[in-house]
């Protein structure tokens, strides 16, 4: 069966709910859009639903040149991408210290009533640039303000083949992953090296190592099956030294436009790299 793109995520906001899209362009850092936004302390250090599950209640739209945030108990509010006369910081995502312009105190203060804690909404201009690990990338390869990576693929095989082993099943909404193929055997992510969708190639770079965000419901931040699916994902042999992984974490080799329905080509794979 030919595989194809079944579904296409895209998360303005970093540890914030994302959409769905029909197309987006895959531009070097990811998904166009995608993790341009994040929310961080006073000290500038990034927010997420590892320590703050809360987050998850936070929806967000994205417009060309805003962003629309909807909240079940605060309403609504939006927020302008900054201009080039914005107030600027230094913040922080994991090892990495980047440039950000900082939204309007507007934001700043529905963000800080809705989570309960002060915060700040901060975004990446085009011109702050944030280089993928050197071990899984090459030189001049940059990411927006995803965890490490400008995407994420995953397949339905897979999830079904994890699920046919969970007591209570999960959503790929789990995984917030950028791009879903459907028609792959299990697990044959894990032997890709490179694939063409649409007008764009990918790099697969490493497995994705998964967090305690996967164990979360992805509209509320509650935990109500303990470690699933964890525990069931390493059960199944799917660890390593990095961690429980699902799903890959991949570059673009080249940029293009992808739509769901796409064909999916796998132009390399070798032994899996779980």
């Amino acid at each position: 069966m030919m595989m194809q793109l079944s579904g296409l995520f895209r998360y303005p906001v970093k540890s914030v709910r994302g959409h769905s899209l029909a197309g987006a362009m895959v531009e070097q850092r990811g998904i166009a859009g995608d993790r341009r936004w994040m929310l961080i302390d006073a000290n500038g250090r990034f927010l997420t639903r590892r320590q703050f599950p809360d987050m998850a209640l936070l929806d967000v739209t994205a417009g060309d040149d805003h962003i629309v945030f909807d909240h079940p108990r605060r309403g609504r509010c939006e927020a302008a991408i900054p201009g080039g006369d914005a107030e600027t910081t230094t913040a922080s995502v994991w090892r990495d210290t980047l440039l950000v312009q900082l939204g309007n105190p507007a934001a700043n203060a529905f963000l800080t009533a809705a989570l309960g804690r002060p915060v700040r909404l901060a975004y990446q201009p085009d011109d702050s640039l944030r280089p993928i690990d050197p071990a899984w990338s090459r030189p001049g390869e940059h990411v927006s303000l995803a965890d490490g990576f400008p995407l994420l693929v995953t397949t339905e095989a897979s999830l079904a083949a994890l699920n046919e082993r969970l007591a209570t099943p999960v959503t790929m909404a789990h995984f917030r992953p950028s791009i879903v193929i459907a028609g792959a055997e299990p697990w044959a992510e894990d032997r890709w090296r490179h694939i063409r969708i649409g007008g764009a190639i990918l790099r697969i770079a490493k497995p994705c190592s998964r967090c305690i965000i996967v164990t979360q419901q992805p509209l509320t931040g509650e935990r109500l099956d303990g470690n699933e699916p964890l525990t069931t994902l390493r059960a199944m042999g799917h660890a390593g030294t990095g961690g429980v992984m699902f799903g890959q974490n991949a570059i673009p080799d080249r940029t293009g436009v992808i739509r769901v329905g796409d064909e999916v080509e796998v132009l390399e794979e070798g032994a899996g790299n779980v």
